[in-house]
């Protein structure tokens, strides 16, 4: 798989939550963020928790379960928002996923290239 470099925007982190308590991030800054979305990314337990939730577990996406456990992800405050550098060989679908269970619509992607 291609390893791209995602460039995401973050308007205000400190609001950013998912719709759902039970996944959504809770941290208090860039970095515990960082490494909320790195956890999420690089192992399986919050799509795992995510799916036992829904109504027929069995009938999700098991495309949206990919992980890699090599992701690497940085965040910082940058003119009063939060910038995100995402590394990672998974499709921009699980990516999402994974944002929108943590934070919602609060992010934007700004930029994607090769890695």
């Amino acid at each position: 798989m291609t390893r791209n470099h995602y460039y995401l925007s973050i308007a205000d982190l400190a609001h950013a939550r998912g719709n759902d308590p039970r996944f959504a991030y809770d941290g208090a800054g860039p970095n515990d963020f960082a490494a909320e979305l790195q956890q999420s990314l690089s192992n399986d337990s919050l799509f795992d928790r995510w799916r036992a939730a829904q109504p027929d577990p069995d009938a999700v996406d098991t495309s949206l379960a990919a992980v890699d456990p090599s992701a690497q992800v940085n965040a910082q405050v940058a003119d009063l928002h939060t910038e995100v550098d995402l590394i990672t060989d998974l499709p921009m679908s699980v990516v999402r996923h994974r944002l929108f269970l943590l934070i919602g619509g609060a992010w934007k992607l700004r930029d994607m290239r090769p890695a």
